[in-house]
Parts: C-alpha cells; sequence; structure tokens
C-alpha cells in the first residue's frame, strides 16, 4: 500500500534525523540554532509527525555537514555500495512543491548526481548554509526551463545550458513554467 511505504519512509527519516542530532550530543535547541528551524518543527519531524520540505532538509543536512542525498541514503541503509542500479535509487518527494529527487550514485560518491523533477511554478528554497560542505556545484537542465536565484542574481536555463554556481549563497530553484515541469541534474562536490 503507497500510504504504508510513505508513512515508513517518513518514519525511517525521522529516526536518522534523531539519529544524527543525538551522535553529534546535541539537545533540539542545539540543532535548531545551528539549522535555523524551529525547535518545535523539528520535535514534529523526529517524531514523525510532520513530512520535512526539501527546504527544511537542506537546513538539517546543511547543520550536520552532510548533504541531502547522503541524508537521505543514511535513513534509507543505502551506504557502502559502488553500483547504484536504477532500481536502487533513492527516490524522495517535497511535500510541500511535489518536487521528486532521484539519488543517481552511490552515497559518498564524488561527484554526487542527483536528478530533479520540478513541477509547473513550483519553487524550492536553500539556505547558503545547505552549501557550505560543497567544493562546488553544477546544475545541467534537461528539459522544460528553469531560473535559478542565486543570491541577488537569477539564472534562466534552457534544455542543454549549465551553470557552475559561486560560493555559498541563498539559493531558489523555480519552475516558470504554468503548465510543464522541469527536469534538471545537479553534480555536487564536497570539500
Amino acid at each position: 500500500m503507497q500510504d504504508d511505504a510513505a508513512f515508513h519512509a517518513i518514519a525511517r527519516l525521522a529516526a536518522r534525523l534523531k539519529a544524527e542530532r543525538e551522535s553529534r550530543g546535541w539537545a533540539i535547541a542545539e540543532l535548531a540554532a545551528r539549522s535555523g528551524v524551529s525547535r518545535a518543527m523539528i520535535s514534529r519531524v523526529e517524531r514523525a509527525e510532520a513530512s520535512p520540505t526539501a527546504a527544511l532538509l537542506g537546513r538539517l543536512s546543511g547543520a550536520f555537514g552532510l548533504t541531502v542525498s547522503t541524508l537521505l541514503a543514511r535513513a534509507e541503509g543505502g551506504e557502502g555500495r559502488a553500483l547504484h542500479r536504477a532500481a536502487d535509487q533513492m527516490l524522495w518527494r517535497d511535500p510541500a512543491t511535489g518536487y521528486l529527487r532521484r539519488a543517481l550514485t552511490p552515497p559518498g560518491a564524488e561527484p554526487e548526481l542527483v536528478h530533479v523533477e520540478l513541477p509547473p511554478g513550483a519553487r524550492v528554497d536553500y539556505p547558503a548554509a545547505s552549501y557550505a560542505l560543497l567544493r562546488g556545484q553544477c546544475v545541467w537542465l534537461i528539459e522544460g526551463a528553469l531560473a535559478f536565484h542565486e543570491g541577488g542574481r537569477i539564472h534562466r536555463l534552457a534544455p542543454g545550458d549549465c551553470l557552475a554556481l559561486g560560493p555559498p549563497a541563498d539559493c531558489a530553484f523555480v519552475n516558470p513554467s504554468p503548465d510543464r515541469p522541469c527536469r534538471y541534474l545537479v553534480a555536487l562536490a564536497r570539500r
């Protein structure tokens, strides 16, 4: 049953977030201060009462010094493989926007490759702290249109365009189309 599988995925992620926090000896207040996420929201997410959004996962993973892909892979117990078959690539859907994220590479691979499908009109914001542990990041648009907000700049990408990002800045992935999803690949290199 799909709802049952979704509930179990949320519960695994909730348990992993709590384990990451506790392994560092942090109280919820410490994680809240480091991530900019409220204590109440962290508590709800850790109890699997709320499904975290992409932006919230970006904040929490940044506070832990992890990429979102690594955090999600740890929740699914998928670390340590060299071959990452299509059937094993973790899919995660943002409950707020419907953004669909597929981790293409095995956890820990350099670079890390992520395929994203962003629904029409959707926007996903990430704070600069989400990128602090990265050495570099590129976005390659496969299909549709993408307006990438990087600090005060807006980069408009068409299919085939590739954008190499600068130093960490608050950013947003925006699909300006009212009726077509956009698909893009993100390549991440850690420090």
